[in-house]
């Protein structure tokens, strides 16, 4: 089965630019806005959408995005309200939707019965930030079942045996941690991040996307330099909160300029 995904960013190698994966987060500031805020990320640049729940203990998450799902909870968001609202979004775009999903949500709803709802809804995967291959083996028998990308974080302070098993078990990209720590935006992005997307690469990744710092379009155009995709997330949130749907709108397109490559 071809994944969505790995489609979405060799189409955009084949318009000569790099991938640009954006995140907000659903439910804010409340549920009908969020799908609104997704579609304009999709309509104004996006290649990959990654949509977060809300959850109640963000450990990975800057003040920024934390607010996010604090405001989404506080308004009745709820689990069941995820696989509607990717449906929405992935009818109405065409764009490959990823929910980004701490992994307690998914042990609680039962595996394969998420699985089995975001497959129905059309969505295409999920980014699991807090769990690893080895210990994910009921979400990638549930994946392959379903047709699901699976997309799993590397840090630089992974070691070599963990970057094989995380390209081994990846579809769609390996999400590639720029910077130890929560996300945010960063004057200046890691230079770990380069190194690192070298390494998966050694390892056989085939598409490697960095996330965590990305604000601008010159960060997005840095990164695009050597790696495959840059995902933004915090830079849009705030956009959102600051400038609705338009300003949101306004963000995208800026991003979207920064993944034109030069001519090699």
């Amino acid at each position: 089965m071809t994944s969505r995904v790995a489609a979405a960013i060799d189409a955009a190698h084949a318009e000569g630019r790099g991938a640009l994966v954006g995140y907000l987060p659903l439910g804010y500031p409340d549920v009908r806005t969020s799908i609104e805020a997704a579609v304009t990320l999709a309509g104004n640049g996006a290649d990959v959408l990654e949509l977060g729940p809300p959850y109640s203990d963000p450990v990975m998450d800057g003040t920024i995005i934390q607010e996010a799902t604090q405001a989404a909870l506080a308004g009745g968001f709820r689990l069941r309200d995820v696989f509607p609202a990717v449906r929405e979004i992935a009818e109405r775009t065409g764009v490959p939707v990823l929910v980004m999903t701490y992994w307690n949500p998914v042990l609680q709803y039962g595996v394969d019965r998420y699985a089995d709802e975001l497959a129905a809804a059309g969505g295409a995967g999920l980014i699991t930030p807090d769990i690893t291959p080895d210990a994910a083996a009921d979400w990638i028998a549930a994946s392959e079942r379903t047709g699901l990308d699976r997309v799993f974080l590397a840090a630089p302070t992974s070691t070599d045996e963990r970057l094989e098993m995380i390209v081994r078990q990846s579809t769609g990209f390996v999400y590639t941690v720029s910077t130890m720590g929560i996300t945010g935006e960063r004057t200046q992005l890691d230079a770990a991040a380069r190194t690192l997307v070298a390494r998966l690469r050694a390892h056989g990744a085939e598409r490697s996307c960095v996330g965590i710092g990305i604000s601008n379009a010159d960060q997005v155009a840095g990164v695009l330099d050597y790696a495959d995709g840059a995902i933004v997330g915090t830079a849009l949130v705030r956009a959102l909160r600051d400038g609705g749907l338009d300003g949101l709108a306004a963000l995208a397109r800026e991003l979207r300029a920064g993944t034109a490559r030069a001519a090699k």
